[in-house]
């Protein structure tokens, strides 16, 4: 940004502070491969894709769900050839991709080497951690996989829907398997699932991830519908335009009590963790306030290049839209490229965009928001149009929650400075919305030890005062 005029926005309030920067206009987009299908050795209550087996009523032992030689090296190629880009990266997922044992992903990187004519690839492994041992983690640290660890907080948090297929708890064994993570230095992130119960427990799930080591955080909220009766694919959770009668499932997290979740571990994040502890959704949000489009999916004007692949080939959409209706076709069949550049998936992207409701696009947070994912669209807007994102009341409570501070820091971005200085600008808030006054050569109320001129007072009013001298 240096050396370019950065025009401020002022038509309102939430609007971004900077305009938007030009999308890049090469080709990219990511695959979700799921080369044991939905296939899983736990039984997670809120799992929307553990059904995804009715989809496949032939593949009826393990070994039918594993993905065959011939189209995981179909697949590796074809990916590989249709990135264009210097690194290209790959993304495993289940279902419980270690239940396909090492030697399959030995096997994984000698085809992406074969492939790769000389260019890097990275491989990022989505898993429940419970048989993760020293085989598997060496065998992550040698090849420099980033593990994406499931877990959704402490004990009694995380066993309350994360059992086994004996409904026994899980917590152990997967703390386990982050221990032997960290003995192996593999790098590592934890996905955890927000839902009805551990919603209501926002600084116990966020300082417990804090305590086992996790930097980089992600927080999912779980939404899905339940038909009354299965359709004609024998899914019981549904598509948003499910005609038929379903309700929200017991397990969903509700609205504002994800807008409290993640503005109760922003508010701590905020006064002291910036720049130690990262969670996605907060780096997400402040790209939309530097007006850049957003890197995560959901929140992105349009959608459609984040595809999933099943394990005979099959690609779909995107994972949360593994429906028939949503199949693409299959990459022994067609080329991987021709079906993500489809009509049928391109119109798929741009109806996240289309089928936007004008109740969405009034709204004053709509450049972070974009109407969130289509699959949780499936409400009205108060004037009776369909399409509302059912976590709407959830974002609008957040997305205004944080606005001064995403300002700060984009700000602080601006002006080529640290947007971590928004720690030390939020006590100062804090003391003064309390009433506080305070000398500036007198100990900074923050407790950071220094002056109050040389600390908090440095930002106030967004960094315009100076600390001066005394």
């Amino acid at each position: 940004m240096a050396g370019k005029d950065i025009l401020m926005k002022k038509e309102h309030d939430l609007n971004p502070v900077m305009e938007p920067v030009a999308n890049d206009l090469k080709t990219v987009f990511h695959v979700m491969t799921k080369p044991i299908g939905p296939l899983c050795n736990l039984d997670c209550t809120y799992c929307f894709y553990l059904e995804k087996e009715n989809l496949y009523p032939q593949a009826q032992k393990r070994a039918a769900w594993s993905m065959q030689d011939d189209v995981l090296e179909t697949y590796i190629r074809q990916y590989i050839e249709s990135q264009d880009t210097p690194v290209i990266s790959f993304a495993w997922q289940g279902g419980e991709p270690t239940l396909l044992g090492v030697e399959y992903f030995q096997k994984v990187v000698a085809l992406q080497k074969k492939y790769a004519d000389g260019r890097k690839v990275e491989n990022a492994f989505q898993t429940n951690g419970v048989i993760l041992d020293d085989t598997w983690c060496a065998f992550f640290a040698e090849h420099n996989f980033l593990i994406g660890l499931s877990i959704d907080g402490p004990r009694t948090l995380h066993d309350r829907y994360r059992v086994d297929k004996g409904g026994q708890p899980t917590f152990d064994r997967v703390i386990q398997g982050l221990s032997c993570l960290k003995k192996h230095d593999v790098a590592f992130n934890t996905l955890t699932v927000v839902q009805r119960h551990n919603g209501d427990y926002a600084l116990e799930v966020y300082r417990f991830l804090k305590e086992i080591g996790s930097g980089f955080m992600q927080f999912i909220p779980i939404v899905e519908r339940v038909a009354t009766e299965p359709g004609l694919d024998h899914l019981s959770l549904v598509s948003p335009d499910f005609a038929d009668e379903a309700v929200v499932s017991e397990w969903s997290v509700e609205p504002e009590q994800y807008g409290r979740f993640l503005c109760t571990i922003f508010d701590e994040w905020v006064r002291n963790d910036v720049g130690q502890y990262f969670v996605q959704l907060f780096d997400v949000a402040l790209e939309s306030w530097i007006g850049r489009q957003p890197g995560l999916c959901v929140f992105r004007e349009t959608c459609g290049d984040a595809l999933a692949l099943e394990h005979n080939g099959d690609l779909y959409s995107c994972d949360h839209f593994v429906y028939p209706a949503n199949k693409l076709g299959n990459i022994m069949d067609k080329p991987l490229l021709s079906m993500t550049h489809s009509f049928q998936q391109q119109s798929f992207g741009a109806a996240k965009q289309d089928t936007l409701p004008d109740y969405c696009r009034r709204c004053d947070v709509r450049f972070a928001c974009n109407g969130e994912c289509p699959k949780k669209r499936f409400m009205k807007t108060p004037d009776g149009e369909a399409g509302l994102n059912y976590l709407c009341a959830g974002y609008k409570m957040f997305f205004k929650h944080i606005d001064p501070y995403m300002r700060f820091m984009a700000d602080q971005l601006y002006r080529r400075r640290a947007p971590a200085d928004v720690m030390a600008w939020s006590r100062w808030q804090d003391f003064h919305a309390s009433g506080g006054r305070i000398g500036r050569n007198k100990p900074c109320p923050c407790g950071s030890g220094r002056k109050y001129k040389a600390c908090c007072g440095a930002f106030r009013n967004g960094g315009d005062q100076s600390a001066g001298s005394a």
